[in-house]
């Protein structure tokens, strides 16, 4: 599924986005897709899984689904879309580039909630490394051909990560 991601991601680098892409997947459909969009609509609330969230929710709204809702992202999730993957009921999200910075893959290692019986929302296994030569690869590309600033330095982040993460 981080394939698809990585495809949407390419959509997003040819508008002149961080290559960031992610697709919503419900059983063998595609119900959202989306590449993050902060320079094209100039604000901060548009990442990748956010939008294909909201696609797919305008899609699904209440409606009872059919099978458990993935999410597949090529940059690690931020702990906001970690948030909306739950409220959205997302039960998987696999990811392919860690974030340091602000991924928040370990949320689930340390988060306890003061109910156990949270039946409106659950906290979705989240699991990465996914192609995540290929991640990397994409943000090095966005990197190389960026006018200087804020997103090409992030790019530069990524592209830099070491080849093999130790924990």
């Amino acid at each position: 599924m981080v394939a698809l991601a990585l495809d949407v991601a390419e959509d997003g680098m040819r508008a002149g986005e961080l290559p960031i892409g992610a697709v919503v997947v419900m059983g063998d459909e595609i119900i959202g897709r989306a590449y993050t969009q902060e320079r094209t609509l100039g604000r901060r609330l548009v990442h990748a899984e956010l939008l294909a969230m909201e696609q797919a929710d305008r899609r699904l709204g209440w409606t009872r689904r059919d099978g458990p809702v993935t999410l597949a992202v090529t940059l690690e999730p931020c702990l906001m879309c970690l948030g909306a993957a739950m409220a959205f009921g997302v039960r998987r999200v696999y990811y392919g580039l860690e974030a340091p910075d602000d991924g928040a893959a370990g949320v689930p290692a340390v988060w306890r909630p003061a109910s156990q019986d949270m039946s409106f929302s659950h906290l979705p296994t989240v699991t990465g490394g996914y192609l995540r030569k290929e991640c990397r690869d994409q943000f090095a590309r966005y990197a190389a051909a960026a006018p200087d600033g804020s997103f090409q330095r992030y790019a530069e982040r990524m592209a830099a990560l070491p080849d093999y993460r130790i924990d």
